[in-house]
């Protein structure tokens, strides 16, 4: 039996398009890899370069202060903050003031840490009012945030009566801060109320032994 030869069938014209595609790919493979990787290092180098966000000079605490201190000067320092890390509400002036919560160190000072009109912030249903309790004792039992009932009471008609129902206590001044400067009996205290109860307790703070109960939750 005679030998019969064999011809390879020919290619056709997609096949061979695609061979070379692939061919030419490989021949490019090596230059296109050296070319991502410059655009990957100049990326990088692009990164470094780009200018850091704007940065605000503010006011905080030097060390850790307490609440119902008067700042000093020295009690203050500054730093640089990013400007969006920079909080709302900062205090345009400190030095003098009266802390109504404490600071920790490096905290920015804003007018909710400081006695004033600041500290309802947040609060437009309470307005702050400071009055004086006559017993210096029975204050150093309270501590800022405590929610209590203002009670006036009368040890000659032998009458009391609730003037401030949920008072909210917003600050506790230094007792020596108060007492050296005025020379009157008892201890400050600044107390966040209603609006509509404020007359009733300056009255009762006139004309009455004024005291505070804690209230019930």
């Amino acid at each position: 039996m005679a030998d019969v030869a064999f011809h390879p069938r020919p290619r056709s014209r997609p096949a061979r398009a695609l061979g070379g595609a692939r061919r030419a790919l490989l021949r490019r493979r090596r230059p296109l890899a050296a070319l991502l990787a410059a655009v990957a290092v100049a990326a990088g180098l692009a990164a470094t370069r780009a200018e850091p966000p704007p940065a605000v000079t503010v006011t905080v605490a030097a060390r850790d202060l307490p609440a119902g201190e008067v700042v000093h000067e020295r009690d203050l320092t500054t730093v640089e903050l990013p400007a969006d890390a920079v909080p709302a509400g900062l205090a345009a002036a400190a030095t003098g003031r009266v802390l109504a919560a404490p600071v920790s160190r490096g905290e920015p000072l804003t007018e909710v840490r400081l006695v004033g009109a600041g500290m309802t912030a947040g609060r437009p249903d309470l307005v702050a009012v400071p009055v004086r309790l006559p017993d210096a004792g029975a204050v150093a039992l309270l501590r800022v945030g405590d929610v209590v009932d203002l009670v006036a009471a009368d040890p000659q008609a032998g009458t009391a009566s609730t003037v401030a129902p949920d008072a909210t206590v917003l600050a506790l001044p230094a007792a020596d801060d108060v007492t050296g400067a005025t020379g009157m009996p008892g201890r400050l205290v600044v107390v966040g109320v209603a609006a509509s109860e404020v007359t009733d307790l300056a009255d009762a703070t006139a004309r009455a032994m004024l005291t505070y109960a804690w209230a019930n939750d």
